[in-house]
Parts: C-alpha cells; structure tokens; sequence
C-alpha cells in the first residue's frame, strides 16, 4: 500500500513538472530554431574573429614564425567565410535583414 501511495506521489510530481515542456512543445514557434542558429552562428563569427586577432598578436609578439603565421592566418580566414556563408544563408531563411558588415581583422603585413 505504502508503495503504491509513493508511486502515485511520483507520478503527480513527474506529471506536474512535464507539463510546461509539453505545453512548450506543443506550440513550438518553427523559426525559433532558425533564431537559435543564427545567434549560434553570430557567436562563432564573433569567436573567430577573435581567433584571428589573437593569431595576429602571437605574430606580432614573436609566438608566431612568418610561416606558422600565413598558414594559420589563411586557415582562420577560411573558416570565418565559411561561417559567413552560413550566416548568409540562415538569415536568408530567417529572413531577417544583415545588421551593417563589420570590419574584419586588419591583415597583418
């Protein structure tokens, strides 16, 4: 009897917890996933750049030799054109306007 009473509890509690998820679910806004890349996408390009400007102080520093440099440098760049691309096309679906391009790292040289 104590079993079953517990089972019951349990199952209230579960049931009471599930129930905003499923109501969420159930009126699930279809662009929110899009929205969801596109912020997802703009951090990565944001980390990117990041990751360019710090490649280009390691340079700069000495951390860096010319050769690790350019090599690095054209690796970083092609990945922040194809994360662009991809922020392209999502913005495109989402069908939001671009905000104003923002400059890219300055090339070292």
């Amino acid at each position: 009897m104590e079993l079953l009473v517990v089972f019951l509890v349990v199952l209230a509690v579960v049931a009471f917890v599930a129930a905003p998820l499923r109501r969420r679910a159930r009126g699930h806004d279809p662009d929110a996933a899009l929205h969801a890349e596109l912020a997802d996408l703009e951090a990565a390009k944001e980390a990117k750049y990041r990751e360019i400007r710090d490649a280009e102080l390691d340079h700069r520093t000495g951390k860096l030799s010319d050769e690790d440099h350019r090599a690095l440098d054209g690796e970083l760049r092609a990945e922040a054109v194809a994360l662009l691309k991809r922020l392209d096309a999502v913005r495109a679906r989402v069908g939001a306007q671009p905000p104003p391009p923002a400059a890219p790292p300055p090339a070292v040289g």
